[in-house]
């Protein structure tokens, strides 16, 4: 019973510290639009204002919608087109198409990730959907290789020439039968690739090489307020709170949720 109450105890809270951050990204803009007019002073700062005299809890409200939305989008792009890649690769019969799939993604891993999205960032300075690419197109090699190592034996087993004698479509076997295969490990994966994603896009926007110095995101805000911390440390602390309470809630809610899933299928067994 102990057991229990401390698992879901721990459950809640992470879903807690990626409940409220999530939150902020996605409601903050509406609450700031509804925000009384003037100037910060005006208003009165209740976080006081940052180094070009804004309201720190606008620029929180309003700073989650790249910081997090990039991070996401990404992961999804990374998975739709990974995903695929993977999943083409594990049923074909044809190696040499196997080949073609997987062999071009190897040229990417040794790119160090973090230069090959600041060169694309630079290229396209403050563009949020090319920094989304390009962190996308990072963790395609990844995604693909993971979805063909976990969908490989369903792919070969007799369940899927069962159902190809039957003339069910491709997306019917792979998408069902597959893809259920592949959710473990999509699920154990998904945490650790949105945390990854999520420190590339802060990293990038912190150093300078991503979004405009302006631009009221949650990264941004750190690295231009981080010299006048000791004056003014919420415009530091509160958007640095914000993405450490996401990536931390969501690296811990997926490895429960992962190990609820672990146990209900030996449950089953």
């Amino acid at each position: 019973m102990r057991a229990r109450t401390a698992n879901r105890s721990a459950l809640a809270v992470s879903a807690t510290l990626v409940a409220i951050p999530l939150l902020v990204a996605i409601f903050g803009p509406l609450v700031k639009l509804h925000a009384k007019p003037g100037l910060p002073y005006e208003r009165g700062a209740r976080l006081g204002t940052d180094g070009l005299g804004r309201d720190v809890l606008e620029l929180l409200l309003v700073g989650g919608r790249t910081a997090l939305g990039m991070a996401l989008g990404a992961v999804v792009v990374a998975y739709l087109v990974g995903g695929v890649i993977g999943l083409v690769a594990a049923s074909t019969r044809h190696r040499w198409i196997d080949e073609a799939l997987i062999r071009p993604l190897d040229v990417l891993l040794p790119l160090p990730s973090l230069l090959v999205i600041s060169v694309v960032a630079v290229g396209w300075r403050a563009s949020p959907p090319a920094i989304t690419l390009a962190v996308a197109m990072v963790n395609v090699p990844t995604v693909a290789r993971l979805v063909r190592a976990a969908a490989l034996d369903a792919a070969s087993g007799p369940v899927v020439e069962a159902l190809r004698m039957q003339r069910e479509s491709w997306v019917g076997i792979h998408l069902g039968h597959v893809g259920r295969a592949v959710l473990g490990p999509v699920a154990a994966d998904l945490g650790t690739r949105i945390t990854l994603a999520v420190f590339l896009v802060a990293s990038v926007n912190f150093l300078g090489l991503g979004l405009s110095p302006t631009a009221p995101d949650w990264a941004v805000s750190v690295s231009r307020n981080r010299e006048g911390v000791l004056l003014q440390p919420w415009a530091v602390i509160a958007p640095a709170m914000m993405l450490v309470a996401f990536t931390l809630g969501f690296n811990l809610l997926a490895d429960r949720l992962v190990h609820r899933s672990k146990q209900l299928a030996e449950a089953q067994r």
